[in-house]
């Protein structure tokens, strides 16, 4: 190799070097603390009652725009590592990526972000996936819509009118960021947020996605708009639910999103009737359903 050969393999070597340098430095400067997200949840937040809640703090901009800014954000970076911030982090101080990245709009359950939120987000970028969560806990005026420690839900009917607003926004805003691949867009969501995702629909293609991962509903309701799947024809979504949950054995809630979906477009039903699964209702924590999870978003990345 001549001097000139070595010089610019130094030059490689070093600007390699200084990419690795960067990320991490983006890393460390937009890395929400560990319980940034704490006080997006029933035990964190002082909750509304219902009876001071209207139609119009549903779709209220204002509060939309809350949720937006508090949303946190995943990354990816370099092998498994990923950037975690938020979006008012970001957008105050820009990141530099070259890249964009196929994006899931993540939405949490009825109690809002736990540390199970942070787990799902995490899997994600560690395989290639930049994430948005919405916390609409960060309203300002949001009600309490179930009890966990009961598993009773259905405390506030109005609340997944206010979540779908949520997922709406967050969708279109997210489809302005610079390191979001516009054409790759996916929605995913658990237990209320499962629903949200399953009922979710509009005409603006600006709020359109690739593909829905329900986790831990069944699409059945004794409320017509809690009830089924409203994805377009050729749009796949993957349900995933234990035949046991506890959350879902009443008359009206108990069985299944299967005769919902449309088989020939792709979309699955995975209902697990044996074993711990078929208890279970965060069945993410499980490594063989993240596997399901991931190769299904990844399958269908145009």
């Amino acid at each position: 190799m001549d001097c000139t050969q070595n010089y610019m393999a130094n030059i490689k070597r070093f600007s390699y070097l200084l990419f690795l340098a960067v990320v991490f430095l983006n890393a460390s400067a937009y890395a929400e603390s560990s319980d940034s997200y704490s006080q997006y949840g029933n035990g964190g937040k002082k909750l509304t009652s219902a009876s001071k809640m209207s139609r119009k703090d549903w779709n209220d901009p204002e509060e939309l725009e809350r949720v937006w800014q508090a949303s946190l954000v995943r990354i990816p970076s370099d092998k498994d590592e990923y950037i975690q911030s938020t979006i008012a982090e970001i957008t105050s101080a820009p990141l530099k990526l070259n890249k964009k990245f196929p994006t899931v709009i993540y939405l949490h359950g009825c109690s809002g972000m736990w540390p199970g939120t942070i787990r799902r987000l995490n899997l994600l970028a560690k395989n290639g996936f930049a994430v948005i969560a919405p916390p609409s806990f960060a309203r300002e005026k949001y009600p309490q819509s179930c009890d966990p420690s009961r598993h009773v839900g259905s405390m506030y009917r109005g609340v997944i009118r206010i979540r779908l607003n949520d997922a709406g926004n967050t969708i279109a805003q997210a489809k302005q960021l610079p390191w979001v691949d516009e054409n790759n867009v996916f929605l995913m969501g658990f237990s209320e947020g499962a629903i949200t995702t399953a009922r979710f629909y509009s005409k603006n293609k600006n709020r359109a996605v690739n593909a829905r991962v329900v986790e831990g509903w069944t699409c059945n309701a004794g409320w017509q708009e809690y009830k089924g799947v409203r994805a377009p024809k050729g749009e796949p979504v993957l349900a995933l639910v234990g035949s046991r949950d506890p959350w879902f054995q009443n008359s009206y809630n108990k069985g299944d999103c299967t005769s919902f979906l449309n088989r020939k477009n792709g979309s699955k039903s995975v209902v697990y009737k044996k074993g711990k699964l078929s208890n279970q209702h965060d069945l993410l924590e499980d490594e063989r359903v993240q596997k399901i999870v991931i190769d299904f978003l990844q399958q269908r990345i145009k």
